[in-house]
């Protein structure tokens, strides 16, 4: 089980801190033996893409990564490389700290021009929730729309359901048995804590999240070819499954998947609590109305603000533990708007009311466009992004 420190619980399935800013994330960079993402790495993506990096890279949403700079090479020598992401179905909606890799992956899909699969573990939930293989690919069907409505484009993108998919993939399940046979049960106890009361179907479990990073396993998209190499853009807490997957591809002749790690969204308690799908009021969910919004903000928000508009005045804010600072750290797009608001909040001038007035305004046109854009998909165009099939680019055998 990977712990940070005496602190910090750091695994595909819970994170825990007692720290008030949240996770120390240097030294869980330390921990898992990645690499920090730093200026000359910001630099160098502006310079191959000619674009601005994402918000969330500048500000170090996005903050660490493995093999980033072969990526970077292969797009400068015009050569191919995939995206693969991917969602456990736990809800029938998703909420804004899900959305966060999904934000930043569709930025990386229309700046490398490239193609992204989306797994979607429906078969992970059942084994690990109290739920039937109906309920688990039901939601799987209903987050697939959370997902498109992000605005992924059709001609580049399968987003897959475990449950669905694998059955009907030959290519996919002889990967699958490719990692299951090269790693041990010692192995996935180290890496993922697993004991002798866990089910079978969680130890061999990793092996079906590791797959999706060989080529080989989509000849439908990549024309039968293993050697294109796939980014993973994820939250660090999936990484124990992909430094697993990087340990095995030599053994199995294909290429390590390189990685771009995010931080963990704060739940709207503060940093100390995990945002969960199933409390309502830890976050805010995609689906929630404009008022739902307002009100989850302006009763749940963690502030860093004086307790009273006097001890305010008098003491200033705290950028660092208050939440509605921190979801603006995700969402303003603005730098100069953001840094003023952190240097007058920081100084007691910007009360904590208008903070939440600001955040409130961006997250009501973020999440109202978004459930536009749901509302509009078909079961039809859904079903389209879910058919195995060619994508728009081709990869001469």
């Amino acid at each position: 089980m990977d712990k940070v420190d005496e602190d910090d619980v750091v695994n595909p399935w819970e994170v825990a801190t007692s720290s008030a800013t949240g996770v120390d994330y240097d030294k869980l960079i330390k921990r898992f033996g990645s690499t920090k993402i730093d200026d000359a790495l910001l630099q160098r993506i502006e310079k191959v893409t000619g674009k601005p990096v994402h918000h969330l890279l500048r500000r170090g949403k996005f903050f660490s990564q493995r093999d980033m700079h072969i990526i970077l090479d292969l797009y400068e020598q015009k050569k191919p490389f995939y995206l693969y992401t991917g969602r456990g179905p736990s809800s029938d909606s998703m909420h804004m700290g899900h959305l966060i890799p999904f934000i930043f992956t569709k930025w990386l899909q229309d700046t490398f021009d490239v193609p992204l699969v989306i797994q979607l573990t429906d078969d992970e939930k059942y084994l690990w929730k109290d739920l039937t293989l109906e309920q688990a690919n039901h939601m799987a069907f209903e987050n697939a729309k959370d997902i498109i409505a992000c605005g992924f484009d059709i001609e580049k993108t399968f987003i897959f359901s475990d449950l669905d998919f694998i059955s009907n993939s030959p290519a996919f399940y002889r990967n699958m048995c490719r990692v299951q046979k090269l790693v041990t049960y010692n192995q996935v106890k180290g890496i993922f804590g697993f004991g002798d009361s866990d089910c079978i179907g969680k130890i061999s479990f990793p092996a079906i999240q590791a797959s999706p990073s060989f080529s080989s396993s989509f000849p439908e998209i990549f024309n039968g070819r293993s050697d294109i190499p796939c980014l993973i853009p994820c939250a660090i807490d999936q990484d124990p499954y992909f430094r697993m997957t990087r340990d095995v591809a030599p053994r199995m002749n294909c290429l390590k998947p390189a990685l771009i790690h995010s931080t963990f969204f704060p739940a709207l308690q503060g940093a100390q609590t995990k945002m969960s799908a199933s409390d309502p009021t830890s976050s805010i969910f995609v689906t929630d109305s404009d008022k739902q919004i307002k009100d989850k903000i302006n009763k749940y928000a963690f502030s860093g603000g004086g307790a009273t508009v006097e001890e305010h005045k008098e003491k200033g804010g705290n950028c660092d533990v208050d939440v509605s600072f921190q979801y603006l750290t995700f969402f303003m797009e603005d730098d100069d708007r953001l840094e003023e608001i952190r240097k007058t909040y920081t100084s007691g001038e910007l009360l904590t009311g208008f903070l939440k007035k600001e955040l409130v305004e961006i997250l009501q046109k973020l999440v109202g466009e978004h459930r536009q854009r749901r509302a509009s998909l078909t079961d039809d165009v859904v079903k389209q992004f879910m058919t195995p099939r060619k994508l728009k680019f081709d990869y001469p055998p």
